[in-house]
């Protein structure tokens, strides 16, 4: 049974020869456009069952913002990103971003037909020496000297990297301020504060940021150790409204 998909990549002429060669095995392609930075709102608008979203350049900030996006809108559509050999980081920003899986732009039409199939039916599709290169990164990291995460994580206070943590998990500002115990004027400066830092425009950009840097990662223990610090210490968060600073 075919598929109802939708191709979105830079280079049109490559988009629209995939979007052939999967027609022709049998599959509904709904559209083949350019650029992916368009991809958001024509996959929300047509609600494929799988998108087939290419890029040049994955290590690129923002590049998976598009696929936050669409699992946010519609997180019935499996997203599978077309891409270059990346880094372990890369295919891990790419899952931490909500796609199913991550195919080579070398593959054969075949392998991205088993991708789309695989994603389609809620597995995760990548090629096991990608995978295998990524778990063996996360299990033997390499002390990076110029870590983005852990920058970006130096940038902000404790309470600022709860509130990203929280950003990320998709509370609004009514759920940070009940969860923190603040009002919600001072939770929306907390994060006004946070964009400003990261240099971001919205709380999406942010959440992406940090997944794709590996601040989440770094962010969970600090952000745990601030409210453990306030309940050994006896001190009670605030529960009455806040003067932002």
């Amino acid at each position: 049974m075919g598929v109802r998909l939708m191709v979105v990549d830079d280079h049109r002429l490559l988009a629209e020869a995939l979007a052939s060669a999967l027609k022709l095995r049998g599959h509904r392609v709904l559209a083949a456009a350019a650029p992916a930075a368009g991809a958001a709102d024509l996959v929300i608008s047509r609600a494929p069952e799988v998108c087939l979203l290419g890029t040049a350049t994955p290590a690129e900030p923002g590049m998976f913002d598009p696929v936050v996006r669409i699992k946010r809108e519609r997180p019935q559509v499996a997203v599978v990103v077309l891409g270059p050999v990346p880094s372990p980081r890369g295919i891990a920003a790419a899952f931490a971003s909500g796609a199913s899986g991550y195919v080579r732009h070398d593959e054969r039409i075949e392998g991205v037909e088993r991708a789309i199939m695989k994603a389609r039916a809620g597995e995760a599709a990548v090629a096991p020496q990608l995978l295998q290169g990524a778990f063996s990164e996360l299990l033997n990291p390499v002390a990076q000297p110029d870590d983005e995460g852990q920058r970006l994580l130096q940038m902000l206070t404790p309470r600022e990297v709860e509130v990203l943590v929280r950003v990320a998990d998709g509370e609004d500002t009514r759920l940070i301020a009940a969860g923190m115990g603040i009002a919600p004027s001072t939770a929306r400066t907390h994060v006004q504060r946070v964009l400003m830092k990261l240099g971001v425009g919205s709380r999406l950009e942010a959440a992406a940021l940090a997944a794709r840097t590996g601040l989440l990662d770094r962010a969970e223990r600090p952000a745990s150790s601030y409210a453990d610090r306030g309940a050994a210490n006896g001190a009670d968060l605030p529960t009455g409204p806040e003067s932002p600073r």
